[in-house]
């Protein structure tokens, strides 16, 4: 049996990502959708954790559209496969974008056999230069958890000295898995498993946890929602909201109201 290619969907209506998971039979193309985002900065945030194959982008999207989340993914993630989805009147404005490593853009509404073809053909794509490339990430990987195996002194405290630098920097939006590994002398792959291991969460919950501990002091204090997501490193409301109803199991505004304190006041 083959591999499993996975494949994620970013678009910020809520609508068009069920129709996409829905009205397509990723099964039988040896496929799995493994995530979604309503943003393109909530799937920068969680990309290196789903680690798709394939991701199909909406154009369109508030705090960073599909042409910037196109650049930084594929700038991190060279053989990710893109499909742009555009609605007819932003068309040519994709077309636009050539330069980027876009495999497909396809019209809103789209066809559920235009996306099936468009779908074969990633997966001829993937299975015919993917194999080599997946070898030489298992090499690596491999040769990392050998060097781990054998005590190197300057991995032992590795994950102490990052879980530092996140402490100290958490509230930079631009910090995540991809951006730690890629400073520490980690492939991402390799740097995820080994987080979970020494730490018992992965790297997206440890930073999440971090983000949302501060967010519940700002809230306590009287911040406006927007005011707060930003100073913890997720401008992104809508991801924001998600996040922080998680953690505190009610949403910022309930949570204001029942414990905020009057705007203004100071946040230690």
């Amino acid at each position: 049996m083959g591999r499993t290619y996975r494949v994620m969907i970013i678009d910020d209506e809520e609508s068009a990502r069920k129709l996409m998971r829905a009205s397509i039979d990723y099964e039988s193309l040896g496929m799995q959708v493994v995530g979604e985002a309503a943003s393109g900065i909530e799937a920068i945030n969680t990309i290196d954790e789903l680690r798709p194959d394939i991701a199909f982008v909406d154009i369109n999207m508030p705090f960073m559209d599909g042409i910037e989340f196109t650049t930084v993914a594929t700038g991190r993630y060279p053989d990710l496969i893109i499909i742009i989805m555009t609605a007819i009147d932003q068309f040519e404005y994709a077309r636009k974008c050539v330069s980027l490593p876009v495999f497909d853009y396809m019209l809103k509404p789209m066809v559920r056999a235009e996306v099936t073809k468009v779908l074969e053909r990633a997966k001829e794509k993937l299975e015919s230069s993917g194999a080599a490339s997946s070898e030489e990430a298992k090499t690596a990987d491999e040769a990392g958890e050998d060097i781990s195996e054998e005590g190197n002194p300057g991995e032992a405290n590795a994950t102490d000295i990052i879980k530092k630098y996140v402490k100290e920097n958490f509230t930079d939006s631009k910090l995540n898995l991809a951006f730690i590994a890629q400073n520490f002398g980690f492939s991402s792959s390799y740097l995820s498993r080994k987080f979970k291991q020494d730490t018992g969460k992965n790297f997206v919950e440890y930073l999440t946890d971090l983000r949302m501990k501060k967010a519940i002091k700002y809230a306590e204090s009287g911040y406006k929602m927007y005011q707060t997501a930003s100073e913890v490193g997720i401008p992104d409301p809508n991801y924001f909201s998600r996040c922080f109803k998680k953690y505190a199991g009610m949403s910022y505004s309930d949570y204001v109201a029942e414990r905020g304190a009057q705007p203004g006041t100071s946040v230690s």
